[in-house]
């Protein structure tokens, strides 16, 4: 299973697409159902601006909160928790109490991540947590605490806030030097927090600390201390649970998926967006899809051609079922489970929020971010290796800390995500995106900003979806 890639790479190569006969008129379209359109969505509707269309390429909604099913339930295909939002992230708590998640403050246990949460394998047995204990000195554990000191400094600064936008200045000189740089300048030295440090970026950013800007680096960190809520918030299919509530929001009337769109153009007032299946003339287009895409269906546009590019992200998802469950040394299984030094992000059970204590089936979800090397390149190996390679490397790598995974695992299925999502590489803060390059084009993606997190999808779909309103508002 693979993004559209196919149609993408007709589109980046300019290849002529066939346009359709049926003409099809909107107010508002939306291109992109991932958490960006859907979050634009969810504020039109609750502004009662319903007349809209939203299309999205591939054959189901949800972008990067896409999850599957199988006998043992539903599994993520990629983005699978939510931090737990604290006071100062209204929008996020807001959309969370339309879902029953959050009441009077309060959030809904079933919904809390359910322990053990996360272990890491270290050094042949597994530990409680994922920041490297077995082993580490004195000297580590100092460390530790001093990077925590520095961590709770930034977070009381305002600076580092969710989303990037609510944030009170910024310091340019961070996203001037990689995250490696700046640990090496502060005089870290520990290889576990080395490590730490380096997975959450490829956690968060699919890239390597030595390639992340150090304000992204300290962001991932500093940016979500103002809860002591026991978190983060997760169901079976991950993200895919919102995803689904809010693409039933929408309505199969309003949904057009399969629906790739080749071409964007000016017409009159209003836009012409040229559909596999259809022509959409809208007032207004929110571009809820990744910005690279722009310049190939408006090639002819100066200011389209000026906006910053970035670079985005290779990542490869496994879903391995498992008719048993494999024999555990140490810790019991937990949610999330990282092997330290894994090329890879571990997996996490979609089994692991069922109430029932053990059931014989299960779905790990695994994660690899192609990082350490040019993204070009991650993507040609994303297509070029086969099932079987990919596979095999997987199982390889779990059968450190389950050896006898292989009898365990029925099926694998693997997603190939060439763009997965755009890398703050140093300079990101400098290289924002305007909020509507052209009249009537408002752009939702979370690459707005340049993080890719909930989150900021979130907020930049709805401020799309505000700015749009006043755009019809004004048109009257």
């Amino acid at each position: 299973m693979n993004d559209s890639h196919e149609t993408g790479h007709r589109l980046r190569d300019r290849a002529a697409f066939a346009v359709p006969s049926r003409v099809v008129k909107a107010p508002v379209l939306i291109v992109g159902a991932g958490m960006a359109g859907l979050s634009a969505a969810w504020w039109l509707d609750r502004q009662g601006m319903r007349d809209y269309l939203m299309l999205d390429a591939e054959s189901a909604g949800g972008g990067n909160s896409r999850w599957g099913e199988s006998p043992s339930g539903p599994y993520p295909w990629a983005a699978h928790y939510v931090p737990v939002p604290g006071g100062g992230a209204t929008l996020l708590r807001t959309l969370l109490e339309e879902l029953g998640v959050l009441h009077n403050g309060e959030f809904e246990e079933r919904y809390l991540c359910h322990s053990p949460q996360e272990r890491l394998f270290l050094h042949g047995s597994w530990q409680d947590g994922l920041e490297p204990e077995l082993g580490a000195t004195r000297t580590d554990h100092a460390e530790y605490r001093r990077f925590q000191q520095l961590l709770n400094d930034f977070a009381a600064s305002g600076e580092f806030r969710i989303p990037l936008a609510a944030g009170a200045r910024r310091r340019v000189d961070l996203d001037q030097l990689t995250f490696s740089a700046w640990l090496d300048r502060e005089g870290f030295r520990s290889p576990y927090l080395r490590w730490y440090a380096d997975y959450a970026c490829r956690d968060d950013y699919g890239m390597q600390a030595a390639d992340t800007s150090a304000w992204a680096g300290i962001h991932y960190f500093a940016a979500r201390r103002e809860t002591d809520e026991k978190g983060p918030l997760t169901w079976p299919e991950g993200n895919g649970w919102i995803a689904r509530r809010l693409i039933d929001r929408v309505g199969a009337a309003r949904l057009r998926t399969g629906e790739f769109v080749a071409h964007l153009a000016r017409s009159g007032s209003r836009w012409r967006v040229t559909g596999s299946t259809a022509v959409y003339e809208a007032d207004i287009v929110i571009f809820a899809a990744p910005s690279y895409l722009l310049p190939h269906l408006i090639p002819s546009q100066a200011a389209v051609a000026a906006l910053p590019r970035r670079t985005y992200a290779p990542w490869l998802t496994a879903n391995l079922w498992l008719d048993r469950w494999p024999t555990e040394r140490g810790l019991p299984i937990a949610w999330d489970n990282l092997l330290y030094r894994s090329p890879a992000l571990g997996y996490v059970v979609a089994t692991h929020q069922n109430l029932r204590q053990r059931q014989d089936q299960t779905v790990w979800t695994y994660y690899w971010a192609l990082a350490g090397r040019d993204p070009a390149e991650g993507r040609r190996q994303l297509l070029q290796r086969s099932w079987r390679s990919w596979s095999e490397a997987i199982l390889t790598d779990l059968s450190q800390a389950h050896p006898d995974i292989r009898a365990c695992v029925s099926r694998i299925d693997l997603m190939r995500f060439g763009h997965a999502m755009a890398r703050p590489t140093p300079g990101f803060l400098q290289t924002l995106l305007p909020r509507s390059p052209l009249p009537g084009l408002y752009l939702a993606n979370s690459d707005v900003s340049g993080l890719s997190i909930l989150e900021e999808a979130q907020f930049q779909g709805v401020e799309a979806a505000r700015g749009a309103l006043k755009c019809l508002q004004r048109r009257g």
